[in-house]
């Protein structure tokens, strides 16, 4: 399973809190390559609600990481 900004983007919109199942059904109806579905297929499934993304793949980018210091520059 990899994940890329790209592939991850894919997900940005969905109906979160969902489960693996909800998941995968929302990347089919969206049109999300097939990688992404791959990769969600690959998630050791425990029944659990996802809250973002970031559960999913915890090096997506938050907003906090695009923050600079305006003053700096």
């Amino acid at each position: 399973m990899y994940w890329t900004l790209e592939l991850a983007s894919y997900l940005s919109d969905a109906p979160w809190p969902a489960t693996k199942d909800e998941l995968i059904d929302y990347a089919i109806r969206t049109g999300a390559p097939l990688e992404v579905v791959e990769n969600l297929q690959a998630i050791e499934d425990e029944g659990d609600s996802y809250d973002s993304i970031e559960e999913i793949w915890p090096d997506y980018p938050s907003d906090e990481d695009y923050l600079w210091n305006e003053d700096e520059y």
